[in-house]
């Protein structure tokens, strides 16, 4: 006995002091619950509180659903909206292409015509007249005019295979 208490005494003194905290804290932690059964807070509660505090949270979500389905309803009358101007516009189109009309420029002109009702103040501009990016001899093909840009192989090499 006395070998063994030489050999591990440290450690049998740190692991007596580890339990004793333990034991401490889960002591503590028992003892700060209120009651041994789970149910027994909301027991305390008087019942009109939890009555009114159920029907507040009932009259918050029948005003919540409220909100919601009236969104949704201006949501479908918008689409409802959308859905009949492309139905116009599709008839539109079909009735200026039967009349040999070109529908592009139809919905061109439709448009104009909505637009400077919402600002009279906005005048087409006709834009200048804008050069070529290139000249007229550019031929990608034949190497030529195309500056100093050119496409080079690369460099053969031991690195160069997989």
């Amino acid at each position: 006995v006395g070998s063994v208490l030489s050999s591990y005494g440290w450690y049998i003194l740190l692991a007596a002091v580890a339990v004793y905290v333990l034991v401490q804290k889960v002591s503590r932690s028992l003892a700060a619950r209120p009651s041994g059964r789970p149910g027994a807070a909301e027991a305390a509660e008087e019942p009109d509180v939890v009555v009114r505090r159920q029907e507040a949270l009932a009259a918050a979500r029948l005003r919540m659903q409220e909100e919601l389905n009236a969104q949704a309803e201006r949501y479908k009358e918008k689409q409802r909206q959308l859905e009949e101007e492309k139905r116009r516009q599709k008839i539109a189109m079909w009735e200026s292409m039967q009349e040999g009309k070109s529908y592009k420029g139809n919905l061109k002109l439709n448009q104009q015509e909505v637009e400077p009702g919402a600002s009279t103040s906005a005048v087409p501009k006709s834009k200048p007249n804008k050069k070529p990016l290139r000249g007229g001899g550019y031929n990608p093909l034949s190497g030529e005019g195309g500056g100093t840009c050119s496409w080079r192989p690369g460099r053969r090499g031991p690195s160069a295979g997989g």
